[in-house]
C-alpha cells in the first residue's frame, strides 16, 4: 500500500514581529484546506504540540540576530527537506537591520543597564546568508495569497507562480493614478518587486518598498527622480532603508547617498 502519510510542515521564528507567520492563520477558510493537506508538526502560534523532524516544508520567518540565532538555524536546514523563508525580515533582515548602519556598540550601552549581558551580532542578516533557502517569499508582511501559492506549489511538486515585476504593475491593473505623476510624492513602486495588492499607492501615499526590489531595479534613476522633486540626499538615503534596507539594491543606493 502506498504511503499516505502527510507532508510535515514547520514553521520557525526568529528575530521578527511574528507578523508573516499569523498571515497563515489569517488564511482563514483556506487555512482548513492547509490544515488537512499537512501534518502541523512544529507552530507555536498555533499550536504547543511539536512533532520531531525531519520536515518536509520549513516555513522559517526572522531575521539572524544572535551567535544562538545562527546555531539554530543551521540545525533547522539539517532537518529540512524544503526551506521557505517569509516576509522582509527573513528575506533581507528587515527593519531591525537599520542596525547594519550604526554603530550597534552604542545603541547597546545607551539602552541596557547592563550591556554585558548582551550577546548579539553587529548585523542583521538574511537566512540565505547563512544557510541555503529553496524559496523566498517577500513582503512585510507576506501576501496570505502568495504563501498559499507557495505551499500549494512545493506540496504539488510544481514552480510557485509569484509576480517578479514592479508595483507600478499593480497600480495600473487597479486603475491607480500614480502618485509621483499626479502629485509629486516620492515612490519606491517602480524598484520594488509586487505582491502587497496596492497597498500604499491605493490609499495616496507612495510605496515603501515592503516587497524589497524587483528584479534588476534602477534605483539610480529613481533616486534621481527623488532628487528632482526636491528631495535632500539624506532623505533619498532613508527612502531606501526601512523595512528591507539590507536587500543589495536598496543598501547600494542607500550608501550611495548617505554623507556620514
Amino acid at each position: 500500500m502506498a504511503d499516505m502519510r502527510k507532508p510535515k510542515l514547520a514553521v520557525w521564528k526568529f528575530s521578527s514581529c511574528d507578523g508573516c507567520q499569523l498571515s497563515l492563520l489569517d488564511c482563514e477558510d483556506e487555512l482548513l484546506a492547509v490544515a488537512g493537506a499537512v501534518e502541523i508538526a512544529y507552530f507555536l502560534e498555533a499550536t504547543r504540540v511539536e512533532i520531531k523532524g525531519p520536515y518536509d516544508i520549513s516555513l522559517v520567518e526572522g531575521s539572524i540576530t544572535t551567535p544562538h540565532d545562527a546555531a539554530r538555524i543551521r540545525k533547522i536546514r539539517r532537518q529540512s527537506k524544503v526551506l521557505i523563508t517569509i516576509g522582509a525580515c527573513a528575506t533581507s533582515g528587515g527593519i531591525q537591520a537599520l542596525r547594519n548602519f550604526r554603530d550597534v556598540d552604542g545603541f547597546i550601552k545607551a539602552v541596557y543597564a547592563h550591556p554585558e549581558y548582551i550577546d548579539t551580532l553587529k548585523t542583521s542578516t538574511a537566512i540565505q546568508d547563512h544557510v541555503a533557502v529553496d524559496f523566498e517569499l517577500r513582503g512585510c508582511p507576506i501576501s496570505k495569497y502568495q504563501l498559499l501559492e507557495v505551499l500549494n506549489a512545493f506540496l504539488n511538486g510544481r514552480k510557485a507562480v509569484i509576480p517578479a515585476h514592479s508595483q507600478c504593475v499593480e497600480c495600473k491593473m487597479a486603475g491607480t493614478v500614480c502618485v509621483t505623476v499626479a502629485q509629486g510624492k516620492p515612490c519606491l513602486g517602480p524598484v520594488t518587486q509586487a505582491g502587497c495588492g496596492n497597498l500604499c499607492p491605493g490609499h495616496d501615499r507612495g510605496c515603501y518598498g515592503c516587497f524589497g526590489p524587483k528584479e534588476q531595479p534602477n534605483t539610480a534613476s529613481l533616486a534621481t527622480r527623488m532628487a528632482d522633486l526636491g528631495m535632500e540626499r539624506r532623505d533619498i538615503a532613508l527612502a531606501f532603508r526601512s523595512f528591507t534596507a539590507n536587500a543589495e539594491a536598496f543598501r547600494q543606493e542607500g550608501d550611495v547617498h548617505d554623507d556620514r
